[in-house]
């Protein structure tokens, strides 16, 4: 950058004139040759592209095969029913997801609309769009900055630059030139767009506009940033594609078959179709769907907003949460915690009232912020005026008792400021500031309510108390004071000072974070700060917190810059605080933990979080202090903006996934007995068991409400945070998915085919359709016995079932349903039997558990003493 020139080189650089800035014209020509001062949006998404990317999903390409299957059979209303929930499936998917993607508008909409800048010697107010670089701008308390700015001059000039930066403390600018290599943390000549001017004035040079600047450094990560499919969006993209190819497969050989068997080739076709039908679970894309915004209504009331459907389950895959400091971690607000007095170090809350009154009088007169409704100043500042309220001092009634006569402002090459406040019939200055400057200034020492003379050995103890307090990441302010100073310089007050004590204020940790930060590690997720602040004080918040342990788990951005790759990724697995990084550095480290295979959520509220936000798998938004730029970025924003909610959230997302996973092997499970039955009767040679208008109704009605059921199931919330986040290839077959989906497949095939022996197609579609409403109750729990489960924790589920035997009576008695799926009416003994029948899938469940409870006893008894 530029941050090493003098105003001379700066000004030779861009062709310009610090007195008298750009001429008019050459500004007009420098803006055709370097385009407006405004922020390029990346390609904008319609409604069709929405709509487009939801179809594009195999699972909606195989309904897309059952809805012309079903036309082929004439089957329109089947055909109509597919459609459906398609449209539906795709209608809540881009409405979920229509407010994405608005992070460059956001952008647009936070930059300066207009600016002060000197033409030909004169100032002139124009719109921040037409800057361009070389133009000197003047800059004003209360001012958005307009453009990337090189100080030349400077006048007690403070910066908000938190939404860049994420850090809440003002910055403090000067002129002077800085070392090039530098950090941008540390370049003090330099205000950047999008910040705004806390207090001061000043002028500079533009030195970057649009894109160029660092605010579109960021816009371009955000525009270059694209996004990937979560790991159950990947799950179900692969079940899609493998039974899809599975169907094609089982068509070709049972056509093949019944060529072989010299069948008649157009009823083989429609078997085949038949079978087809079977296996594809028309249901499961609007199951999955709906599971997913129910448990987004479920998290809106924990305080937390879902934008995006699939990021609720993603979270509950997660094992690594990179979080912002401040803000998230912290309260993003200054509060002293530590107060040295009178030879005395005590924590705020273990202070009495009306303590060390010479240090309270000077912190509260020495100040320039207010307190009340609206909080107004330096966060520092406040933070001593919030101590004093607190140990029953006010700074009204000080300054009604000691009017103030005059104040030498702060200055940052001093690093001081100074009141003098009116004392009798003599006057008294209180200085606040650096502790090292000010202790070289005294040569007392208030003790007792006596100035006593400084000695080296004074001196030597009041700088291990300040160590020790910056060790703790505390930020260490000093005053001093001096009576009887009526009418002396500034620099006759800075001598023969009295050191009155010491205040140590951080960001503290906000409620509750350490206990999450602690149950999040015992559930196997590991936790690891980025920020922008000091490496000390980071890691001081850190250790605080529980995130870290030692200083050798903290990295700065500059360490990252040098390291060669191969160190930094074996270094990655044991560092857990990353501090003065730039976004690009947190870009880096999202993409590092995801390219070692971890699911990684980050959080983040500023403008500098919108790209790695982007980059994580999921991203997580302050609501109520975070800039627009980042919820827009983010896949979920925490509206109470604190990082204890994460852990409830992913309670909610491991549920989910775990209730998904069980509609996916129930609804699976129940159609690979539907294939089982169609392809057998087949193979040997039987008539046809089923229709396909049969199978339908099961798929879309009978197995679609149980399946809604058990993804709205309630689960042991403890058991779910002390297992750890499951990993991203894990399939959803794993840990018994593959017994459950065929051993309950083939028992159910197995008792369909023995009631169509029985009775007919009749017995089996009645058969089919009750059979897996019982073996729905089984998968609430594969490992509970149905006696020992809850039942009215899920009515859901007890609807289901009740309603699943409801419409399955109804086809066999209602006369026009009999009419529509060809089958004949049932007598009460018929009915009895058929549900003691179709009652054999929960037997087995039990039986299943009760022979794991035996071996599990004979194991015990086996086993040497």
């Amino acid at each position: 950058m530029y941050e090493d020139l003098t105003g001379e080189e700066l000004c030779k650089r861009w062709n310009t004139d610090e007195q008298k800035g750009l001429t008019w014209k050459e500004a007009e020509r420098r803006l055709l040759e370097q385009g407006e001062n405004t922020l390029k949006k990346g390609k904008e998404r319609t409604i069709l592209d929405m709509i487009q990317e939801q179809l594009n999903d195999p699972m909606i390409f195989v309904l897309f095969m059952a809805a012309s299957i079903s036309l082929l059979l004439r089957e329109f209303g089947d055909t109509g029913i597919i459609l459906l929930v398609i449209f539906l499936n795709t209608t809540i998917g881009v409405i979920q997801e229509g407010r994405a993607k608005k992070a460059m508008e956001a952008l647009k909409k936070m930059t300066a609309p207009e600016a002060v800048v000197k033409r030909e010697g004169v100032y002139k107010k124009i719109s921040a769009s037409k800057i361009v670089c070389g133009d000197v701008v003047k800059l004003e308390a209360g001012d958005q900055i307009p453009a990337d700015i090189r100080l030349l001059t400077c006048r007690g000039l403070e910066t908000n630059e938190s939404a860049l930066t994420g850090e809440s403390l003002p910055v403090r600018k000067e002129t002077k030139r800085i070392s090039k290599g530098s950090p941008m943390a540390e370049w003090k000549n330099m205000v950047f767009m999008l910040t705004e001017v806390r207090k001061g004035s000043a002028e500079g040079i533009v030195v970057a506009t649009g894109m160029d600047t660092e605010l579109g450094k960021i816009a371009h990560m955000i525009n270059e940033t694209k996004g990937e499919m979560t790991p159950l969006q990947k799950r179900l993209g692969e079940l899609g594609k493998t039974l899809s190819v599975g169907a094609v497969g089982l068509c070709m050989v049972l056509f093949l078959l019944g060529i072989v068997q010299h069948r008649n080739i157009l009823q083989m076709l429609l078997l085949s179709i038949s079978l087809a039908v079977a296996a594809i679970p028309e249901g499961l894309p609007a199951v999955v769907t709906i599971v997913l915004a129910l448990g987004v209504a479920r998290m809106a009331k924990a305080n937390t907003i879902i934008r995006k459907l699939p990021a609720v389950e993603t979270l509950g895959s997660v094992g690594v949460i990179c979080s912002d400091k401040t803000g998230t971690l912290t309260q993003n607000k200054m509060k002293v915690v530590k107060v040295y007095g009178n030879n005395k170090l005590l924590p705020v809350n273990q202070m009495r009232k009306r303590e060390f009154p010479k240090l309270m009088e000077g912190f509260l007169l020495c100040n320039n912020s207010v307190l009340g409704k609206q909080e107004i100043g330096d966060s520092t500042e406040l933070a001593l005026l919030h101590m004093g309220k607190e140990m029953g001092y006010t700074r009204e009634k000080m300054e009604e008792r000691y009017p103030r006569v005059r104040e030498i402002p702060f200055d940052s090459e001093k690093k001081y400021m100074i009141t003098v406040h009116k004392d009798g019939n003599n006057e008294t200055a209180y200085v606040k500031g650096a502790c090292d400057y000010l202790l070289e200034c005294c040569s007392f020492w208030w003790v007792d309510g006596v100035a006593v003379p400084m000695t080296q050995v004074h001196r030597m103890k009041i700088r291990m108390v300040m160590e020790s307090m910056a060790r703790e990441g505390l930020r260490v302010l000093a005053l001093a004071f001096k009576q009887y100073v009526k009418e002396q310089t500034e620099k006759e007050i800075m001598r023969s000072l009295t050191f009155a004590g010491l205040a140590g204020m951080m960001d503290p940790p906000r409620p509750k974070v350490q206990q999450s930060v602690r149950r999040l590690k015992q559930a196997g997720v590991q936790v690891v700060m980025i920020t922008g602040d000091y490496k000390d004080t980071a890691f001081a918040v850190a250790r605080n917190i529980g995130i870290a342990e030692s200083f050798d788990q903290c990295m700065t951005g500059m360490e990252l810059d040098v390291m060669p790759e191969a160190v930094f990724e074996e270094k990655m697995k044991n560092i857990r605080v990353f501090a003065r990084v730039t976004p690009a550095h947190k870009v880096k480290i999202v993409k590092r933990f995801r390219e070692n295979g971890e699911i990684v959520a980050m959080t983040g509220d500023g403008v500098n979080d919108a790209p790695s936000l982007q980059a994580a798998d999921i991203g997580i938004a302050m609501g109520a202090n975070g800039t627009d730029v980042a919820k827009n970025a983010a896949d979920m924003i925490l509206t109470d903006d604190n990082f204890a909610t994460i852990e409830r959230a992913m309670e909610e997302g491991r549920g989910i996934y775990v209730n998904i996973k069980k509609s996916i092997l129930f609804l699976l499970s129940s159609n690979f007995g539907e294939i089982l039955t169609m392809f057998a009767a087949v193979l040997f040679s039987l008539p046809t068991p089923l229709k396909a208008s049969h199978i339908l109704w099961v798929n879309l009605i009978t197995d679609s409400l149980p399946a809604l059921a058990l993804g709205v199931d309630k689960n042991d919330w403890k058991a779910l945070m002390s297992q750890r986040p499951r990993e991203p290839k894990e399939g959803i077959f794993a840990q018994g998915g593959w017994f459950c989906t065929i051993f309950y497949g083939l028992l159910i095939g197995s008792i369909t085919l023995y009631a169509f022996f029985k009775g007919g197609q009749t017995y089996a579609f009645t058969v089919l359709g009750i059979s897996q409403l019982f073996h729905a109750i089984g998968m609430r729990d594969r490992e509970k016995s149905v006696f020992c489960m809850n039942h009215l924790e899920n009515p859901f589920m007890i609807v289901a079932f009740f309603l699943g035997i409801g419409l399955q009576a109804a086809v066999t008695e209602i006369p026009w349903l009999v009419e529509v799926f060809q089958i004949h009416r049932l007598s009460l003994g018929e009915w009895w039997w058929l549900i003691k029948v179709s009652a054999i899938p929960l037997l087995a469940h039990e039986l299943l558990l009760l022979q794991d409870f035996l071996m599990e006893i004979a194991y015990k008894n086996k086993k040497p003493s």
